[in-house]
C-alpha cells in the first residue's frame, strides 16, 4: 500500500529561501502541492528560484523580507496573504553564523546572530502565529484553520561546539522558543517543531568540505559522512502535514546520530 502527502491548498511562507535549506524546503514544499512564499533579502536569488518552481509546474510567490526589521515583517506577511491567501505553513528557516572563540566575539557579531536567529525567527513566527490564531478563533477568514510552524534549529543548539558558542546559544533559544509557542498555541490546533539538523553540504559551505578541515571535521562524526538539504525533506513534508497532528512541541535531531 503506497502512502502519500498531499499539501494541495496550503499557503507555506518560507524564510531565507533564497539559497540553501531554505531553496530546498521551498522545492519540496511545491512538490507536494503547496504554493510557496520564497521569502528573503536576495530577491533576484528569489526570481530563480520562482522561475524553476514553475517551470516544474508549481505555485512560487517572491517576497523581499528583512527579518531584523520588524516593519518588513509585517509588510511581508501582510503582502503574501493578500496576494496568495492566509498562511497555513511558516518554515522559519533565516539564520547566520560566524566564527571565533567566545573571547573574540565583538557586540556587533552576537547582534547579528541574535537579531536574525533570534529576534528575527521570534517575530517572523509571531506575526504569522497572529493571523493562525485570528482564524481558529473565527475572527478572520481561511478555509484552513490551525496551522504548522516549523522553526529550523540546530544540533548546535543541543550540543555545544567550539568557535562557533554565539551560534549554539541562540539555537538553543530557537528551541526553547518552539517549546513556548507550542504550549501557548497547541490548544488553537497550531502545532510548532523543530527540526535540529546536523553538519549539511550547501552551496554556502560545500568548499569547506574540499578542505583539510573539512576532511578532519567529517572523520569525527559518527558515519563520517555531511548530509544533503533533500535529506530533511521527509521530515519537513512530515512536519507541515495534517498527519504531524500529534506533534507538537518536539524538537527533531536530523543530524546522522551527531547529537546522540
Amino acid at each position: 500500500m503506497a502512502y502519500s502527502i498531499d499539501l494541495s491548498g496550503r499557503v507555506a511562507f518560507i524564510t531565507g529561501a533564497s539559497s540553501g535549506l531554505g531553496a530546498q524546503f521551498a522545492r519540496t514544499l511545491s512538490a507536494a502541492g503547496a504554493a510557496v512564499v520564497l521569502a528573503s533579502r536576495r530577491i533576484e536569488r528569489l526570481k530563480d528560484l520562482r522561475a524553476q518552481i514553475d517551470g516544474e509546474g508549481g505555485d512560487a510567490h517572491v517576497i523581499e523580507l528583512d527579518v531584523t526589521d520588524h516593519a518588513s515583517i509585517k509588510s511581508a506577511v501582510a503582502h503574501a496573504e493578500t496576494e496568495v491567501g492566509s498562511i497555513d505553513i511558516l518554515v522559519n528557516n533565516s539564520g547566520v553564523s560566524t566564527t571565533q572563540r567566545i573571547q573574540d566575539v565583538s557586540e556587533d557579531d552576537f547582534n547579528y546572530m541574535f537579531d536574525t536567529n533570534v529576534k528575527g525567527a521570534f517575530f517572523v513566527a509571531q506575526e504569522v502565529g497572529k493571523r493562525m490564531l485570528a482564524r481558529a478563533q473565527g475572527s478572520a477568514p481561511g478555509s484552513y484553520t490551525g496551522g504548522r510552524i516549523i522553526n529550523i534549529a540546530s544540533t548546535a543548539g543541543l550540543r555545544v561546539l567550539p568557535k562557533i558558542g554565539v551560534y549554539c546559544m541562540s539555537k538553543a533559544a530557537v528551541v526553547q522558543m518552539t517549546k513556548a509557542m507550542a504550549l501557548e498555541w497547541g490548544k488553537f490546533g497550531i502545532n510548532v517543531n523543530a527540526i535540529c539538523p546536523g553538519y549539511i553540504d550547501t552551496e554556502i559551505n560545500h568548499h569547506h568540505w574540499q578542505t583539510e578541515a573539512g576532511h578532519k571535521l567529517m572523520q569525527m562524526l559518527p558515519r563520517k559522512r555531511v548530509g544533503h538539504p533533500q535529506d530533511l525533506d521527509a521530515l519537513l513534508v512530515m512536519l507541515c502535514s495534517d498527519q504531524s497532528h500529534f506533534i507538537n512541541g518536539a524538537v527533531i535531531s536530523a543530524d546522522d546520530g551527531f547529537s546522540v
